[in-house]
């Protein structure tokens, strides 16, 4: 019996880029096979290919042994090849039956969108894969896992029984990925068919059948999970041995450098998210902020780099009270900031990778001088830049959006961290990095506190929050409940903190005795 996709010779040349050299890739009926590889390795293009978002430079296409070919979407949702992309395509304003049937409209009597039979599609769809969705639920109200599951849905609706995911789990919580490998699971036993774009080392030992590692557009290797641990997997995506672990000596902490007193912020609805939150960060220590998305983390970091207004309490830095500054005002104090949406907050996608890696300092020397810009410094500057954080792109003049997404995260962390910065908010650093560059991301905060920097990092990674913290601060439902020594508090006390509940005999570093925990924030 033939494999449901076969990809044979597959090559993808752009100008300057070959990014896909002679792939081969067989796939399985109802297997999950993961495709593995660095950031710009080549992995969304191919899939791209399969999907007619592009169209090979050479190379053949067989589903169910017979040759295809496909020059759109639509040709690759008739072969019933169905797509979920890093970045959602969905529309926030409509509900989830709106963008299920978008594109294609079930109409009523001729006139009218149908959108109760297409409702009723989707509760079938759900409950069959177990995909709980509200199909009257708008998207905007929707968290991140949520939105995941109506692109699955999307897919399902047009009958796909090839599945693309790419980079699935890059912004789901622990619990989120739990659900998707949930429903990964309910779909194989359904007959469908997965390829599984990632480059967490962990997920693909967890959820793969059969494993294919690309490096810098060529396969390198196919193992399985039997055979596999992370660090080989790891080797044959980088190609060279990757320290899987932080090194890093006792911090040395000195004068407070943030302080954060009662502090109060509200949501986008206008209801509290920050709940009366006190902490201080001092230079040369790392604060990890742990907890389960949606727990007031995001708006606290907006509050702190000025993109989200405080209702009452204070934030100062270095002395100066910086409550209610402005973005420039927060930057000009010496703060750097790698934001939580990098496609938002982060980048101006539509600009050039040079502009983008300047966006904070071009009006100031050596990059402008009397509000002229100097572009060659800003180019060299860029260049260097570039080649330091190994950001894969043709060109410093390509769009930030023609980057992928661990690509587009390298441009902030590199801009952010090639100037002098006294304190490093990092929300969620690491997000959509391949294990190499996550090695490198980590050394380098390591090397940002180890100089004298303060540094707040907010990540759901439990692993990384306690791998990076000196000390780590708990939060749920808006408030910092405990901040506790990170070598000392076990990965089991800290996921019970997180979900509300309360852990026994939690140590302090100084006394051995359990830490202060605000019983009251507690279940």
């Amino acid at each position: 019996m033939p494999p449901v996709l076969e990809l044979k010779g597959i090559t993808k040349q752009f100008p300057g880029v070959l990014a896909n050299d002679n792939i081969n890739l067989t796939l399985e009926k109802g297997e999950i096979h993961a495709l593995l590889g660095e950031n710009g390795a080549g992995k969304t293009t191919l899939m791209n290919i399969l999907y007619g978002l592009y169209k090979p430079t050479s190379g053949e296409i067989f589903i169910n042994g017979q040759k295809v070919d496909i020059h759109s979407p639509t040709d690759a949702i008739r072969q019933g090849i169905g797509m979920v992309h890093q970045h959602f395509m969905l529309v926030p304003v409509l509900t989830v039956t709106e963008n299920v049937m978008l594109g294609e409209e079930a109409i009523h009597r001729g006139l009218f969108l149908d959108r109760r039979s297409v409702a009723a599609r989707i509760r079938d769809i759900s409950q069959q894969y177990g995909l709980e969705v509200d199909p009257d639920a708008y998207i905007k109200d929707l968290p991140v896992g949520i939105q995941q599951r109506v692109e699955i849905i999307k897919v399902l609706y047009r009958d796909a029984n090839i599945l693309i995911l790419d980079e699935p789990t890059a912004v789901l919580t622990p619990q989120e990925v739990e659900e998707l490998f949930k429903i990964i699971r309910s779909l194989v036993d359904q007959g469908v068919s997965i390829i599984f774009i990632t480059h967490k080392l962990k997920e693909v030992l967890a959820i793969a059948d059969r494993i294919t590692v690309i490096r810098r557009g060529k396969t390198v290797g196919s193992t399985t999970p039997d055979k596999a641990n992370e660090q080989s997997l790891a080797e044959m995506m980088v190609g060279r041995p990757v320290e899987l672990t932080v090194k890093k000596k006792p911090a040395r902490p000195t004068a407070p450098l943030l302080k954060v007193s009662n502090l109060y912020v509200n949501d986008d609805r206008g209801n509290p998210a920050v709940k009366g939150v006190s902490f201080e960060v001092f230079a040369g220590e790392v604060v990890g902020i742990a907890g389960v998305q949606g727990n007031g983390q995001t708006e606290l970091v907006e509050a702190l780099t000025g993109l989200r207004k405080v209702e009452t309490g204070t934030i100062e830095i270095d002395g100066q009270n910086a409550t209610n500054a402005s973005p420039r005002q927060i930057t000009e104090m010496g703060v750097a900031h790698v934001p939580e949406d990098r496609q938002r907050d982060g980048l101006v996608l539509s600009y050039p990778i040079s502009d983008n890696i300047v966006l904070n300092t071009y009006y100031r020397p050596p990059f402008a001088r009397n509000g002229v810009i100097n572009y060659s410094k800003v180019r060299e500057f860029a260049a260097q830049v570039v080649k330091e954080f190994d950001v894969r792109t043709p060109s410093i003049d390509a769009p930030a959006a023609t980057l992928s997404g661990g690509n587009q995260q390298k441009v902030i962390v590199g801009r952010e961290f090639s100037r002098p910065i006294k304190l490093l908010i990092a929300s969620q650093p690491t997000r959509g990095l391949d294990v190499g560059s996550i090695e490198y991301i980590h050394h380098r905060i390591i090397q940002k506190r180890d100089e004298g920097a303060a540094v707040l990092v907010v990540s759901t990674e439990l692993d990384e929050i306690r791998a990076l913290s000196d000390r780590i601060a708990v939060m749920y439902e808006g408030k910092i409940i405990g901040i506790l020594p990170a070598r000392l508090v076990s990965k089991e006390q800290l996921g019970l903190l997180m979900a509300g509940v309360r852990p026994k005999d939690l140590p302090t570093e100084e006394t051995g005795e359990p830490a202060e925990i605000d019983v009251d924030a507690v279940l």
